[in-house]
């Protein structure tokens, strides 16, 4: 029979000290690994159709949240500098990306028409015509 200062068998249900000390560092690292994701989903998923905006606008949110919640769990549990590093990267990244997707949205009818035409031309000079076609479709503002 074991005794209770026995390191043997422990109580049940309990978990030895380097499996509660490594928990949250997998926890961070899976917030990491989640947010990487968020953050380049939302990336390439603008890079298809400005008509998936709304999806960006969700990974970009999504990758915010997740961001500061590694940033703050990596400080906590002194996770690697490359967590930090890379949460503060791909924080800065989001913020571009919350940018893009406010400009987009204020623009967005004359993006997917660009898209549209950018889509069909075949040629450099095409091209050049729907860069044209979109300037003149701004607010002369922002020209």
């Amino acid at each position: 029979m074991n005794s209770p200062t026995d390191s043997g068998g422990g109580q049940p249900g309990r978990h030895p000290r380097g499996a509660a000390v490594k928990d949250p560092q997998q926890l961070t690292h899976t917030l990491f690994r989640l947010f990487i994701v968020a953050v380049l989903g939302a990336f390439f998923v603008f890079q298809l159709d400005v008509s998936y905006l709304w999806l960006t606008a969700l990974l970009t949110t999504a990758g915010i949240v997740l961001g500061i919640m590694v940033l703050i769990r990596a400080v906590k549990y002194k996770a690697p500098r490359l967590v930090l590093f890379g949460a503060i990267s791909g924080l800065m990244a989001s913020a571009v990306m919350l940018l893009v997707v406010l400009a987009s949205s204020l623009f967005f009818s004359q993006i997917r028409d660009y898209q549209q035409c950018v889509r069909h031309a075949l040629t450099e000079q095409a091209t050049s015509a729907c860069r044209t076609q979109l300037n003149n479709a701004m607010p002369t503002q922002f020209r």
